[in-house]
């Protein structure tokens, strides 16, 4: 008995303090307890579950609970389209609003005819690259490394890599901008997919270092703007910029050129 009791005694008291907390964590969730609204599980139901991001909010679960709170749109989701939104916007009991289609859009016509100053061997990444001797092996300090970083981010096979330049399929973009956040030059950016023409370039230099880094690269000259009949294009800081309010796809200025690089019409 008396071997017995020291074992037993200290026992009881562990497990009578177990039953008294978690009595305690019982009654502490039934008081703080949080209400879960159910249009929240239909919403996320409705979404396509890709967890792009493209919404801003982490994952489709985060966007469901964010449209239920009334801090997201219905149509928030990039991906989804139109038949998510009319769906979103029913289970919200509102109407269904729309949202022109976004697509992203790599800002570069280099690659085979941008200048080099070295072969690069190293990680197959484009941060790698950019980070290698004299900041990459590119002559253009705008221009598209072409090793693919945006296209194996891309979770729908929207990006490719052509020429040594990352080309977005339109039809399958989605416009999350998953590639846009793994591009270390900021080349790739969201356009409307009604914007059938762009210009392939984001340099920002004067058009004589232009000439001497890339054939494919905008020099300012203005043909495009003089040729454009509805006034939708302008020189900004030597880089040919798309008003595409006012752009009808006419294809004038992919036409008139010189450098080829502003490309697409209907």
């Amino acid at each position: 008995m008396t071997i017995i009791l020291p074992i037993v005694l200290p026992v009881a008291v562990l497990g009578g303090l177990g039953a008294i907390f978690g009595a305690a964590l019982a009654i502490a969730a039934k008081v703080f307890a949080v209400e879960r609204d159910e249009r929240e599980d239909s919403i996320r139901g409705a979404l396509p579950g890709a967890n792009c991001g493209g919404c801003g909010y982490p994952g489709c679960g985060g966007f469901a609970a964010a449209v239920v709170s009334g801090a997201a749109p219905v149509n928030g989701c990039v991906v989804g389209g139109a038949e998510v939104v009319a769906e979103v916007a029913a289970i919200m009991g509102v109407e269904p609003v729309g949202s022109e289609r976004q697509v992203a859009f790599v800002k570069c016509s280099g690659g085979s005819r941008s200048a080099r100053k070295y072969d690069y061997v190293g990680l197959d990444d484009c941060f790698s690259a950019l980070n290698a001797i004299g900041g990459g092996p590119l002559t253009c300090r705008f221009g598209c490394l072409g090793l693919g970083s945006c296209t194996r981010e891309c979770r729908f096979g929207a990006l490719r890599v052509v020429n040594g330049v990352s080309v977005v399929d339109r039809e399958k973009c989605t416009g999350c901008m998953r590639c846009a956040a793994v591009c270390p030059k900021r080349l790739i950016a969201k356009v409307p997919y009604s914007g059938k023409v762009q210009v392939g370039c984001a340099s920002r230099a004067r058009g004589a270092a232009v000439r001497k880094v890339c054939d494919a690269g905008c020099i300012g000259c203005g043909v495009c703007v003089k040729n454009c009949p509805s006034n939708a294009i302008k020189l900004d800081d030597n880089l040919a910029v798309i008003d595409f309010a006012k752009c009808t796809n006419c294809g004038a200025c992919v036409e008139k050129c010189p450098r080829t690089i502003i490309t697409g019409s209907l």
